[in-house]
């Protein structure tokens, strides 16, 4: 019997791997793996249309990934010192958490709020606790994302009106809102008003800053959270994609072409436990969305076609089992974030799952960046896995399954029905189940949970933050002395006509900046939007 021979009967004995989305792995891939394949068609070179090698030609030996770390807490004041800290070691973004309250509309003043002030992010009330935040930060020379949704149009038109009093025209301030609500009906749930206006905002804040801010992403669509609630990577895909449908549907549906709003649309990704599906998963992300963009809608601009993504996180991969075995599962998530082609890495501290980091914690986070980036060579050449044939292989499978996602949301007319109708709700809750009962029975091993499992309580051993006991009150009275000093007459005059803007078909983003300028409270803005657009109502009986 011949060596090749022997080789695949050995091959025959080995069970295939399957991963959550259905797709087998091999015990060894070759050259009949990827002879279907079209170097300049399907591949192609980095910054080369379909963009599956990255979305520009030298990759990070031209423009380096962007290193940030999600960030923020208690009062604007501690935000404030925790970013200076992130940025004299070497953070070149800042991510601002907002704490639930903000995120749901609600002041820190409210009965409902108050316990969770300022505990997984920072409390904004007005445009006074923003300022507070980028005290002695110039929004000229850096980037912000904001991790918000329901209330996003609101943020953005705060950190507007910083810009203003900074003297940074709107032109050159740079960064990203997260401003995607349709995973938040399905996953989250930190959702206020009905799926018609909240797209509408959406639409909004893309036209706003399509016309007045165009280096600003005025969305970032957020596979993250449906990951982290049950999405396979293929599910994560697809239905980041779907909701992308969604909002482009609302621009275009206002008159613009493809191209005049398309390239301030990016993305952002999570990553979870296998290495090489996640590497994949953003290869065949960015050819899939360029051919989207290029045969559905007809797009020209090459920057329209290019997906621009931030990743990583990995905060669903850590565990409280022997947490420091997370600071090798946070490496591993920023190694194949990089070696997928990201363009902005946000990774979990090795503390997550306990509390938000500590300095210790956020520094070395920031650190295994800065190791990958400059000193291991994993940045030295564009897409350094290209060509494997395994790689290519499991790409081109990863694109296939997404695609036939799509097409069956589409004949459902679209996420949007297909929330409505429930079937995103229970595909994660399915998925969730399976891959929990998976874990208990230990067919998924997860180290330290069911597998090589220590006794030893390493807890004791753990700085783990802890939130300054004086943080509520502090946020309450800071409110209320806004209130108090704020021109009252103004500010309702501002809510007045944001509620006029409402009830008609304007672009609501110019009453928004008007009225965070007039000290409205985020509070009183949602308040004014429930009184023309109604509460949401959570679907039951999934």
């Amino acid at each position: 019997m011949g060596n090749s021979d022997a080789k695949k009967n050995h091959q025959e004995g080995l069970k295939e791997v399957e991963l959550p989305s259905g797709i087998k792995i091999k015990p060894v891939y070759g050259p009949e793996d990827t002879a279907h394949l079209d170097y300049q068609q399907d591949v192609g070179n980095p910054g080369e249309y379909p963009y599956l090698r990255g979305p520009y030609g030298t990759m990070y030996r031209g423009r380096p990934w962007t290193k940030r770390l999600y960030a923020g807490y208690g009062t604007s004041e501690d935000t404030n010192k925790r970013f200076k800290f992130l940025m004299e070691n070497g953070q070149t973004g800042l991510s601002m958490a907002l704490d639930l309250p903000t995120q749901l509309g609600m002041d820190s003043g409210d009965p409902l709020a108050v316990a969770d002030v300022g505990r997984v992010g920072v409390a904004i009330d007005t445009l006074k606790d923003l300022e507070g935040v980028f005290e002695g930060i110039d929004l000229g020379n850096i980037s912000t994302s904001f991790t918000i949704n329901s209330t996003a149009a609101i943020l953005l038109a705060m950190y507007i009106a910083v810009g203003d009093k900074q003297g940074v025209p709107q032109e050159k301030l740079t960064g990203t809102i997260q401003n995607d609500i349709l995973k938040e009906y399905v996953a989250r749930g930190t959702w206020i008003f009905p799926i018609e206006p909240s797209v509408r905002l959406i639409g909004d804040t893309i036209e706003y800053c399509a016309n007045h801010i165009p280096r600003f992403n005025s969305i970032s669509i957020s596979g993250p959270h449906m990951r982290e609630a049950g999405a396979t990577a293929v599910q994560e895909l697809a239905y980041t994609f779907g909701n992308a449908k969604e909002y482009i549907k609302e621009v275009l549906r206002r008159g613009y072409d493809i191209d005049d709003f398309a390239p301030s649309l990016s993305f952002i990704f999570c990553n979870r436990d296998n290495f090489f599906e996640e590497i994949c998963k953003y290869r065949a992300a960015r050819r899939l969305w360029a051919r989207i963009m290029k045969e559905e809608y007809g797009a020209k601009n090459p920057k329209s076609m290019m997906l621009r993504f931030a990743a990583g996180g990995g905060g669903l991969c850590m565990t409280k089992n022997q947490p420091k075995l997370n600071i090798a599962r946070s490496t591993l998530v920023a190694l194949s974030s990089v070696l997928g082609g990201t363009q902005s890495l946000l990774l979990a501290a090795y503390d997550e799952a306990y509390a938000i980091p500590t300095e210790e914690s956020a520094r070395l986070a920031l650190m295994i960046q800065n190791l990958l980036g400059e000193e291991v060579g994993v940045a030295d050449t564009a897409d350094p896995l290209a060509g494997s044939y395994f790689i290519e292989s499991l790409t081109d499978e990863i694109e296939k399954k997404t695609r036939e996602v799509i097409e069956k949301i589409d004949v459902m007319g679209g996420m949007v029905s297909a929330i409505k109708e429930g079937l995103i709700q229970r595909e994660l809750a399915r998925e969730a189940y399976i891959e929990e009962i998976s874990i208990q029975k230990g067919e998924k091993v997860k180290i330290g949970i069911n597998k090589y499992v220590v006794e030893e309580d390493e807890e004791e051993d753990m700085e783990i933050h802890q939130m300054p006991e004086d943080t509520i009150r502090k946020q309450v009275e800071s409110t209320m002395k806004v209130k108090e000093e704020r021109d009252q007459g103004k500010t309702d005059e501002a809510l007045i006509a944001l509620s006029e803007a409402a009830k008609g078909t304007e672009n609501m983003m110019p009453y928004l900046i008007n009225a965070v300028k007039e000290y409205a409270t985020v509070g009183e803005i949602v308040s004014t939007f429930k009184s023309v657009f109604g509460a949401y109502q959570e679907i039951t009986g999934i």
